[in-house]
């Protein structure tokens, strides 16, 4: 009998008998008796003892609970918190193994299962943290930014962040940037300095750091540690100081102490690689979005629009996309993909390219359509040749090629001024004349969205290979939105809110998170239809009995 349960068992078979024997058990030796068949096929699933066994159990069966206290287990098991206190060193195991998140606020813990724990056992398969190793610099950086943020929202601790960098950068040996951190060879409370120095440049093209910003790497379990390098780095005695790494900002001719920057010479030797246009100017570029960050998220479309997104997925899947190029540059035509997605806000355009590269596996070089206007004359033209420079190395540093998102991309694809006189318009023109020209060679794949296609000249049109209109979602998708934003909705809520309201996805997702918050803030109060039909009413704005702005007159 026992034979033919551990054929037909997985894991969350396995996970859901052993919650289910634990109830009021009191983790005795009879409860792991009873459980033991379980137990073991869960331990040598995913090499954890026993009791680590049982703690991830109980952790899978909380999963929807983003903030999982353990002291739940202690109600729920009919036994004392100070009993599931004797696991911690268990829990520290899935925590090191990354099975668990915790999260340290103030004297408190909480935990999360990630939800690629959940998928994995879903598939009934252990998780396995992905591969770091042979990563591009780029890449490097996207991994920075996740450690970062997990120790931002205090869910590693000092000493499990300082274990990751270092994991991270011996990994990748071969990068210039690792190579030159390792030369200077310095105390490995620098070398983190430096590093997260590095990240706030490249990742958030940050060249303004204030002590507010670098408290945070340190959090209130090293204050001690982090009141030693503020009152260095206030009098300028850091060694990232003294060897010219770091300086202090300037405001109006005087030095500003509690503002920080990396110098020219530091940007210089250690963001080679990167081949960043301007090491002294904040980056055209946002972040570099990692194609592995992008959540994935289901899109509703018309059939055409549809129709016309799975086409360009399946072009810009890899074994496609080349073979594709290669006939195109063999019979003489252009190789470079060039499309532009149009319609009315909130359909889903920048959505839908995030998606594409999320499906196809490419990153997204995402660009600050605002910083590429200078105010200086010249500039702007620099910024713009820079843009399809800095894009083109990628194209080359990277195994696939990233995706370059012009977002609302109005303010440079718009018609240009005929007979031009003044020195602004001129300056347009020039711009929109780099970008044709660009575009005529690209050798990559360029999405650009916006709102207003009635306003793009005609020259730029001709440019784009694919152009896909988004339209408002008809009442099947709307339904199909609501279901997927509020599935405890009913078919008739659905019915009602998606006929009476004719709105896009993104409306839809803004007056969900509206009910979500005030949820919240003052709790459910029941009547969930009549309050979502006012926040539909707010969000619309217009109405039938539209007036201009102005005095009203008397009846």
């Amino acid at each position: 009998m026992a034979t033919r349960q551990a054929k037909k068992m997985d894991l969350l078979m396995a996970i859901e008998q052993i919650v289910e024997k634990a109830q009021n058990s009191q983790l005795s030796k009879e409860f792991y008796r009873k459980a033991d068949i379980y137990i073991k096929y869960v331990s040598e699933k995913l090499n954890l003892t026993k009791e680590q066994s049982v703690m991830m159990a109980l952790f899978i069966d909380n999963s929807e609970d983003g903030r999982i206290n353990i002291s739940e287990f202690g109600k729920y098991l009919g036994c004392r918190t100070t009993r599931i206190l004797r696991y911690m060193n268990d829990i520290d195991v899935l925590e090191r193994r990354e099975l668990v998140c915790c999260s340290r606020e103030g004297h408190s813990m909480t935990y999360r299962v990630p939800m690629e724990v959940i998928n994995a056992f879903r598939s009934n398969e252990a998780y396995k943290p992905k591969d770091c190793s042979g990563l591009t610099c780029g890449q490097l950086f996207c991994e920075l930014a996740d450690i970062f943020e997990r120790r931002d929202n205090s869910e590693m601790t000092f000493a499990a962040m300082n274990e990751k960098i270092g994991t991270l950068l011996e990994s990748n040996r071969q990068l210039l940037f690792v190579q030159k951190v390792k030369s200077y060879q310095m105390a490995k409370s620098v070398e983190l300095l430096l590093i997260f120095f590095s990240h706030l440049f490249v990742n958030n093209n940050d060249d303004n750091i204030g002590f507010h910003d670098l408290s945070a790497l340190y959090g209130k379990d090293e204050n001690w540690r982090w009141r030693h390098i503020k009152d260095m780095m206030s009098i300028g005695s850091h060694p990232l100081q003294e060897a010219k790494m770091i300086e202090f900002n300037n405001s109006d001719g005087f030095v500003n102490r509690e503002s920080f920057r990396m110098t020219y010479q530091a940007k210089r030797e250690l963001f080679g690689e990167l081949h960043l246009a301007s090491m002294e100017k904040k980056s055209i570029h946002r972040d570099v979005i990692c194609c592995d960050k992008i959540v994935e998220k289901k899109m509703y479309y018309g059939c055409s629009v549809q129709s016309q997104v799975s086409e360009l997925a399946r072009l810009l899947d890899e074994p496609y996309y080349q073979k594709i190029r290669n006939r195109l540059r063999e019979s003489g035509f252009r190789c470079g993909f060039t499309c532009l997605f149009y319609g009315a806000p909130g359909t889903g355009k920048s959505e839908t390219a995030l998606q594409l590269a999320r499906q196809t596996g490419r990153d997204v070089v995402q660009l600050d359509m605002a910083s590429i206007k200078s105010m200086w004359v010249g500039e702007s033209e620099k910024n713009v040749k820079a843009i399809f420079d800095g894009y083109r190395q990628k194209v080359k540093e990277n195994g696939l090629a990233p995706i370059l998102l012009f977002n609302e991309a109005d303010a440079i694809i718009g018609k240009r001024f005929e007979g031009a006189e003044h020195a602004v318009d001129k300056m347009e023109n020039t711009l929109q004349n780099i970008i044709l020209e660009e575009m005529e060679k690209l050798e990559g794949i360029l999405i650009a969205t916006t709102n207003l296609v009635q306003n793009m000249d005609k020259a730029f049109e001709r440019r784009f290979l694919y152009k896909i209109k988004f339209e408002k979602p008809n009442l099947e998708a709307r339904m199909s939105i609501w279901h997927t934003m509020m599935p405890d909705l009913s078919e008739s809520e659905v019915k009602i809110l998606a006929q009476k309201y004719d709105l896009s996805g993104g409306q839809i997702e803004n007056i969900a998170r509206h009910y979500a918050i005030g949820n919240i803030l003052y709790g459910s109060k029941g009547n969930t239809l009549e309050m979502l039909l006012a926040h539909c009413a707010n969000e619309q704005l217009e109405t039938k009995d539209t007036r201009k702005i102005g005095f009203l007159t008397p009846p």
